[in-house]
């Protein structure tokens, strides 16, 4: 049975990234014959310190407890076939852990789902941003043995440095993310953001324009936030839903039009438009900023709608609002999509073929 060794920054279910990009193929891979053993850097407590302001003294211990975690697992890698690295196996801005996986004798895959190699700290770590070096990530590509990127940008990316690069989208488990109908279609319609509160800032750049539909349609409409934390803005009426993994499918089915706004930049492009295809595997009314991969998920006016002039947000908006049989077209129809393109259902097979790959060469 082949061991393989995750090396990942956050437990089990925690990060959207992880648990959309590989956890949800572990049950099956583990059918195959894989096993798996973890490795991650922070539990549930340093969690929360470690992603707020301030705490400097803890962090400084969160890291140095990051260091001694890595150096127990250098002491391990012989036991291991694959070493499989989700995005980043550290925090240090240097690539000296990742060396000795590549020499360990186990095959190493990097997987990634963002634009890495782009500067990006969170709003609670500004001030420890000297300690990340993006540009590690060109010689964690460099040496991997197998690069699994998340979209078609990422992947051209990462063949500059790698030739054996695959893409496996980031996809949705439509299983579990399934259309709730009797949520919907209530008398007041939901216009929803679901995501990391730390990107938060794209949904704002709406605000204008959901206070001019809010004028418009007045107690027609409503706006929710589903985040990990509580959200409020002064000038808009937001109900905040706290993100729970036992009740996010309901949260998401009780939104009528999903928003999905990105700024047009080489960050945005690296998205995997994992918030857009949570809406659609419910079959929730989906619209887009028409940027990166968004462009490729989403045919528009067919499974969903695209926006490419900041412009056009309130006239698509103002349409879908007053049409509820096209809300439910673009709905059904970006489910099919999600199903045939973006399931677990219908990728796990190159999950599979990827693993394989390197036990069987």
């Amino acid at each position: 049975m082949p061991q393989v060794l995750i090396l990942c920054a956050l437990r089990p279910k925690r990060s959207p990234s992880q648990r959309y990009r590989f956890e949800q193929y572990l049950p099956f891979l583990e059918s195959q014959g894989f096993n798996f053993t973890w490795s991650y850097l922070l539990n549930e407590q340093d969690d929360l310190l470690f992603y707020s302001a301030g705490n400097s003294i803890t962090k400084s211990k969160i890291i140095f407890n990051s260091i001694l975690q890595r150096k127990k697992d250098v002491n391990n890698f012989h036991r291991y076939d694959i070493i499989f690295i989700q995005r980043e196996a550290n925090f240090l801005g240097n690539s000296k852990f990742e060396k000795k996986a590549f020499e360990s004798g186990a095959k190493v895959i990097f997987d990634f789902d963002d634009s890495i190699w782009l500067t990006d700290t969170s709003p609670g770590n500004k001030k420890w941003a000297w300690l990340k070096k993006p540009e590690k990530f060109f010689d964690n590509i460099k040496y991997a043995h197998l690069v699994i990127a998340g979209n078609k940008y990422l992947a051209e990316k990462a063949k500059s440095h790698n030739p054996n690069t695959r893409i496996i989208p980031t996809t949705v488990d439509c299983h579990i993310h399934k259309p709730m109908p009797e949520l919907r279609y209530k008398e007041k319609i939901c216009i929803g953001w679901s995501g990391s509160i730390s990107t938060i800032k794209h949904f704002e750049t709406l605000i204008p324009i959901l206070k001019k539909l809010k004028q418009e349609f007045n107690d027609q409409i409503y706006f929710k936030i589903i985040a990990q934390t509580k959200y409020s803005h002064p000038e808009l009426e937001i109900e905040s839903v706290i993100w729970k993994e036992e009740n996010e499918v309901q949260e998401l089915n009780a939104i009528d039009i999903g928003l999905m706004p990105l700024p047009d930049n080489d960050w945005a492009k690296g998205k995997c438009g994992l918030k857009g295809l949570t809406y659609m595997a419910c079959g929730v009314a989906t619209i887009m900023s028409n940027v990166g991969v968004n462009s490729e998920i989403i045919q528009n006016n067919v499974n969903g709608i695209l926006i490419g002039d900041e412009k056009d947000w309130y006239k698509q908006l103002s349409a879908l609002i007053q049409n509820k049989s096209l809300r439910q077209k673009l709905g059904e129809a970006g489910r099919q999509t999600v199903l045939e393109k973006y399931s677990v259902q219908a990728n796990q097979e190159k999950y599979l073929s990827a693993f394989k790959s390197l036990i069987h060469g």
